[in-house]
Parts: structure tokens; C-alpha cells; sequence
């Protein structure tokens, strides 16, 4: 098995990237997907949120009120550190039962949005950055997510700058492309891939 870390800038297309993988046989293990299933209405995370945080988290439904919950945790590092210490450790569970259930061979994918901000490059056999500019970030974000510039220049300032994401890289994907350059690239990247995951694994020095 081949461990691989994901990540990205918000508007990189890092979600593309990890389309075009599984098109290839990647097992796709997403962090954003999983942070939302621990706490889905009748889950012990959801109960443990409330329980930190009050029933005002709640919407009508008894989901999380995701937005409500957001104002109160950003804009206080105490609280999100409390929503952290709740919802990390179920998403690490989750992530390694997903991972135990992929064959031998397989090679695994987990999708990351803060790896670099977090440290984690080192739980990884190999770390693939998908890489933008910040001028093409800004419009994705603008022009295909509906965000404001002022708002979407604040969500890229709030994650590690580029320079720190490219540093951990052990492959870069450069998606400042048109998509068939992407898609060819993503080819060329998952030759390596699967040609490692067959292969021994050499001791890291």
C-alpha cells in the first residue's frame, strides 16, 4: 500500500485532481467528507458538540448548524481548539479504517486541505501538492464559487502560504493548465504511483 498526501490552496483544484486519481484506481479517503459524517445527526461527536457548545449549534433538522458553529469557533482559537479536539481524533479513526480496508496494492489517497498547515507530511509515503496562482486561486474563487474578492482573498490568507505547501511536496501538479494538460499530467503522476505502491518499501533515511 502507498500512503499519499493530497493537498492544496483553496481554488488550486485540488477536488479535480483527486477526481482524476480515483478515475485512475486510487482509493480516495477525503478529510472534509469525513469531518462531516462524525458528526451527523445521531453520531457520539454530533452529542459531543452539543454538549461543548450548546443546543444552539443545532438547526431545525438536528443536524449541525455548520454556519452558526463557524461564527462561534473562528472567531475565538480557544473554541475551535475544543471543536478540534472533538472532531480530529474521530476523523483519524474513521481515515485509518477506511485505509485498513484497501487491499495490499492499493494506493491510497487521503484528500487533506490543511496537511501543510497541520505538519502531517510525515503520516504519508509521498505528499502531492496541487499547485495554482494566487491570481488564478482568486478567480476560480470569484468566478466559480460565488465568493466575493474581498472574502475569497481572506479564506487564501488564512491557509499556508504557497511557498510553505510547495516545500513539503514530493510532487507538484500545476494546475495553472487547460484541463487536458491536467488530465495528462495526472496520468503521468499515477504511472509513478502505482508503479511504487507494487514495489517494496525502501526505509525513509
Amino acid at each position: 500500500m502507498l500512503k499519499v498526501g493530497l493537498t492544496g490552496g483553496i481554488g488550486a483544484g485540488k477536488s479535480e485532481v483527486s477526481r482524476l486519481l480515483v478515475e485512475q484506481g486510487a482509493v480516495l479517503i477525503d478529510a472534509d467528507r469525513i469531518a462531516r459524517e462524525v458528526v451527523a445527526p445521531g453520531t457520539p461527536g454530533l452529542a459531543a458538540v452539543v454538549d461543548a457548545f450548546g443546543e444552539d449549534v443545532l438547526a431545525p433538522d438536528g443536524g449541525l448548524d455548520r454556519p452558526k458553529l463557524g461564527s462561534i469557533v473562528f472567531a475565538d482559537p480557544e473554541k475551535l481548539a475544543v471543536l478540534n479536539s472533538i472532531v480530529h481524533p474521530l476523523v483519524g479513526a474513521r481515515s485509518h479504517e477506511l485505509e485498513r480496508s484497501a487491499s495490499e496494492d492499493a494506493v491510497v489517497v487521503h484528500d487533506v486541505p490543511l496537511l501543510a498547515e497541520n505538519s502531517l507530511a510525515p503520516l504519508y509515503d509521498l505528499v502531492i501538492v496541487v499547485d495554482a496562482s494566487p491570481e488564478t486561486q482568486l478567480d476560480r474563487l470569484v468566478r466559480l464559487r460565488g465568493m466575493t474578492e474581498d472574502d475569497a482573498r481572506a479564506r487564501m490568507a488564512a491557509q499556508s502560504p504557497r511557498e510553505k505547501r510547495l516545500e513539503i511536496a514530493d510532487v507538484v501538479i500545476d494546475n495553472d493548465v487547460p484541463l487536458e494538460e491536467l488530465q495528462r499530467r495526472v496520468r503521468e503522476v499515477w504511472a509513478d504511483l502505482a508503479l511504487r505502491a507494487h514495489q517494496p518499501h525502501q526505509p525513509q533515511e
